[in-house]
Formats: C-alpha cells, structure tokens, sequence
C-alpha cells in the first residue's frame, strides 16, 4: 500500500477521532461519522477508513485508536454491513452485544434499533468534533 496522502491522513484521523467517541452499548452511521467532520457526503469513505482501520492507525501515534470500537458503526437503515469475510458481519453482532446491544437477524442480515440504540449528537454539541489538518 502507498504511503497515503496528508489529506487522506486528515480524514482517516478524524473518522477514528469521532469512532471513539461512540458510547458504550450505543451505535452510529456512517454518514453520522461523514457529518461530525464536516464532509457529509463522504459516507462511503467512512466505511473504507474504518475497513483498512489497522493499515491506517499505525500512521498515528494515539493509544486510543488501538482498541478503536469499530462495530459500533453500522448502516444508516441500522444494518450490519456485509464484508468481505462472512464471519466480519457476526463478530460486529457478537462484540454489539456483548455490549448490551439488541442485535435482530432477518434473514441472515442483522439489525440495531436505531430509536432505542442510535448515537446522533451533532458535531456541535461536543464541540471537540471537525475535520483536522494537524497532518
């Protein structure tokens, strides 16, 4: 993999910056994560920092991003997203509910409540949220 750009650095830090942020036994989007930095339409991107999250935290020097609570981000329908790894999908319901986390399956697809589970503060309302260029 190359060496990614200082802006592609920017971005991956502040999508693990606001992952953290996520509460114990709470869950969050992707698109959620995409609009506390400030890029709203960069869901996706979102998605792929947090696929390639061990690739890309050995560029950061933050404790935190090591144990980073990656399953708690799911789909904005409140799904589980596939992966490329059959079994990625049942790990994140398994870590979920280890934390309390009501998981449904439906047709082998798994669901959160996002009315009983969902985390969605604003960026301002931490004010601690936005996308950084200290990179």
């Amino acid at each position: 993999m190359r060496q990614p750009t200082g802006e592609q650095l920017v971005f991956h830090h502040s999508v693990f910056m606001e992952t953290s942020k996520i509460p114990y036994g709470r869950v969050t989007s992707y698109g959620q994560i995409a609009r506390r930095i400030y890029r709203p339409q960069n869901a996706r991107q979102v998605g792929m920092s947090l696929k390639n999250l061990t690739t890309y935290t050995r560029f950061f020097d933050d404790p935190e991003f090591q144990n980073l609570p990656w399953w708690r981000v799911v789909n904005s329908q409140g799904m589980i997203s596939k992966r490329e790894r059959a079994d990625a999908v049942t790990e994140q319901a398994d870590l979920l509910r280890r934390e309390g986390v009501i998981v449904s399956e439906r047709g082998g697809e798994y669901f959160i409540d996002l009315n009983e589970f969902g985390w969605f503060e604003d960026a301002s309302d931490d004010g601690e949220s936005g996308y950084e260029s200290d990179y």
